[in-house]
């Protein structure tokens, strides 16, 4: 497989970049935290409403349908 047989080109210039992401990390890390942290959460929010809606939902059309079989049971037995 041409993908497993890929070596990248270690030369100095690899060394300088992974020493300037490991120096930049402490740094960059926590601006990155604070921006994504609010985003996620008011997506997690969104995935609780739309939850909430739908569970409601759920239970609403399962009584419905109950009340609708407990009155067909009724009739059958009344006749």
């Amino acid at each position: 497989m041409s993908i497993w047989d890929y070596t990248p080109k270690l030369d100095i210039w690899t060394g300088v970049m992974v020493g300037a992401v490991l120096l930049a990390a402490p740094v960059v890390l926590p601006i990155v935290a604070g921006v994504v942290r609010p985003v996620v959460k008011g997506i997690l929010k969104g995935v609780l409403v739309v939850y909430e809606t739908g569970r409601d939902l759920i239970s609403d059309t399962f009584e419905g349908a109950q009340g609708l079989l407990e009155e067909a049971k009724s009739e059958v037995t009344d006749d």
